[in-house]
């Protein structure tokens, strides 16, 4: 069996019955409007996704307990469950009878044109291209030994890690010899007018211009990717979204490990300060995603009848690609001058309309997937992907 466009005759260790496993569907809708909590504060922030990159201004009480409790995060848990996903898809593959990755590969190419559209178009900080040179060599993965694909994980990780620790001792001896630090890090007025009064053309323009900077975090993170994509094969092979026993099993141990070390790390990596960032979002958060995931199972697990809440959650995962496209494109058209004009005129005001904005985001999303998903069996754009693929 050669390992491109290999034929998949064997499932792997866990073989789910193709039924849709429902936690997976809530894990993604939190996923999706949790990400948004910290995305939320870009689109409101002085200079929007260029002063997401500036680091001198500090955060108040609630913007920063918005970033111990997602900051990276929810992020993370987005990216362990599109790990999930790719695994899902190679079991199916393997009932089949379907080379691997074959057409997947087209899929990932598909995605990678979405995230660049959406990068352009709407948001700077998108993740779908850095999730879709991932997946492409996770698929190939996929192929090779678990023995191999343990090695690679592990080794994403510990490089990871090591240029994490590199990147914030660099950071934090230069911010101890430097005097002017919060005012070399201060939003250019040309930036912050350019959101709050440019054209359309002019803010895609800006990205253009601006796109190795702003495209600087799948690349620097890309390692982290490829750790949480195998973790996420890895945890779904094990059953630990499972409604049984095992599943509860595995998720109480994860409850137990992200959050007993998870919170701690983030409050400390948090508080420590700016010179701190990268650990808080890009290692100390991941952890905590795990916890994440044993604490929203643990919920689900406890749920005899679904509410709205719960509801609006799996209606937002069952339609996750163009949940997180639509939440931006909204936060766009109410926070910049293209739109309502809402991060300026509401800007001196305190944080709680931003907290409002995401809260009517979320509720948005909830409601406008469940009526929705009433008429038609996939999202907007999860139907455009599956068209696209069959011509």
């Amino acid at each position: 069996m050669t390992h491109t466009d290999a034929r998949v005759t064997r499932t792997p260790q866990v073989a789910p019955t193709g039924r849709r496993l429902p936690l997976l569907d809530v894990l993604r809708g939190a996923a999706i409007l949790g990400t948004l909590m910290t995305n939320v504060w870009i689109f409101t922030g002085p200079g929007a996704e260029w002063g997401a990159l500036q680091s001198g201004s500090s955060a108040g009480v609630v913007e920063g307990t918005f970033s111990v409790l997602a900051n990276g995060k929810f992020l993370s848990l987005l990216t362990v469950l599109f790990g999930v996903g790719l695994a899902i898809q190679y079991a199916s593959a393997a009932r089949r009878g379907q080379p691997w990755p074959g057409r997947y590969r087209w899929r990932a190419l598909f995605l990678f044109a979405e995230g660049t559209v959406h990068f352009v178009l709407v948001f700077a900080w998108d993740v779908l291209m850095g999730y879709a040179v991932t997946a492409l060599l996770v698929a190939w993965l996929l192929t090779r030994s678990e023995r191999a694909r343990r090695r690679v994980m592990w080794w994403a990780a510990g490089i990871h890690l090591t240029l994490m620790a590199l990147l914030t001792a660099a950071l934090a001896l230069t911010g101890d010899n430097s005097d002017d630090t919060v005012s070399d890090n201060a939003v250019s007025e040309e930036v912050v007018e350019l959101y709050a009064h440019g054209s359309y053309s002019e803010q895609i323009t800006f990205r253009l211009e601006n796109a190795i900077a702003l495209r600087m975090e799948p690349v620097l993170t890309f390692f982290l990717l490829l750790f949480l994509f195998l973790l996420g094969v890895r945890l779904f092979r094990a059953g630990a979204f499972g409604a049984d026993e095992t599943g509860r099993r595995l998720r109480s141990r994860l409850l137990a490990w992200g959050l007993g070390l998870g919170l701690p790390l983030n409050a400390a990596a948090t508080l420590a300060g700016q010179d701190y960032f990268l650990l808080a979002r890009y290692a100390a958060a991941p952890l905590l995603a795990l916890g994440y995931i044993g604490l929203i199972g643990a919920l689900v697990d406890r749920v005899r009848k679904p509410g709205p809440l719960m509801t609006g959650l799996t209606s937002v995962g069952r339609t996750a690609l163009s949940g997180y496209v639509l939440q931006n494109l909204l936060c766009v058209l109410i926070s910049y001058g293209i739109g309502l004009g809402l991060a300026e005129r509401l800007g001196d005001t305190g944080p709680w309309w931003v907290v409002g904005l995401w809260v009517t985001v979320c509720a948005i999303l909830m409601a406008g997937s469940t009526l929705w998903l009433r008429r038609f069996s996939a999202g907007p754009l999860e139907s455009v992907q599956k068209w696209a693929l069959r011509h």
